[in-house]
């Protein structure tokens, strides 16, 4: 990725959540590092590019989320937020913590040490795309600010998982991340004190191992009817481009955005569902 496209980078202070391993977190990691980040890397994973600073952290465990940003101090630039499971070898509910309260959690807790002007990019996923059809429930659950609050609410509101479906918890994480970066985008300027800006990406089906998990839980049926407008699927790092552009000062005046990352695969199910 060029440095000219991303002038903002050079020197700045970020942290990466789910940056270890292989996936659209590496990217992230890769082009930040490329373009001359100060990178701060939080995983169960270590990651797999030399030059940054590494803390393993679970993100099911809120004390061990405080004490890693604690650790990385004040000065964050921006937050990247690429952590996630897909939820084939954890239960509902832990891919539900992982992917929605220990993403929401870490982000909380780091907000006192993003500098003013700062900006937070989320991965969610166009499996996430209908979050609008659950808003009701979805604003409870950002009204419930803890992660007692957000397994009360999961454990709530089971009907909006799919008995039987093995992605159900996954997609209900992923709406769950798009609604509350929505919501929370107009909040993160304190009343634009701060110009905080959050905003989410939605990528579609990626190549990355997290990807080939999904190949194990989902029919040949889902995937030979999945529409590949570009005649292929996603690399990790075009996803990872959209978040670089979204922090960066480029993307100034972008806030509560979902930008959808997917090839044209959820344009062309809406345009289908029309036919």
């Amino acid at each position: 990725m060029s440095q000219a496209l991303i002038p903002s980078y050079a020197g700045k202070k970020v942290v990466v959540s789910g940056g270890g391993g292989r996936g659209m977190g590496a990217a992230a990691v890769a082009a930040l590092l490329e373009n001359g980040a100060e990178v701060w890397v939080l995983d169960v994973q270590e990651p797999q590019h030399e030059g940054t600073q590494f803390l393993q952290v679970d993100l099911k465990d809120p004390k061990a989320i405080e004490n890693a940003i604690e650790q990385v101090g004040a000065g964050i630039d921006a937050l990247f937020n690429c952590v996630g499971v897909a939820g084939n070898r954890t239960s509902d509910l832990d891919t539900f913590l992982i992917n929605f309260a220990g993403v929401r959690h870490l982000t909380n807790t780091a907000l006192k040490y993003i500098n003013d002007d700062g900006a937070i990019a989320t991965i969610a996923s166009n499996a996430g795309e209908k979050w609008r059809n659950n808003l009701r429930e979805y604003e409870e659950l950002i009204a419930q600010d803890s992660f007692d609050g957000a397994i009360e609410w999961f454990n709530a509101n089971e009907h909006l998982r799919e008995p039987g479906v093995a992605t159900a918890a996954y997609r209900v994480s992923k709406q769950a991340i798009a609604a509350w970066g929505v919501l929370s985008s107009a909040q993160r300027g304190e009343d634009g004190k701060r110009r905080i800006r959050q905003n989410t990406v939605m990528p579609g089906f990626t190549e990355t191992p997290m990807g080939a998990e999904f190949r194990n839980v989902l029919s040949d049926a889902y995937f030979d009817s999945y529409p590949t407008p570009l005649g292929r699927y996603l690399d990790p790092s075009e996803p990872a481009k959209a978040l670089l552009f979204l922090n960066s000062d480029l993307a100034s005046g972008v806030n509560g955005v979902t930008l959808t990352v997917d090839g044209g695969a959820t344009a062309a199910l809406e345009a289908t569902a029309r036919v």
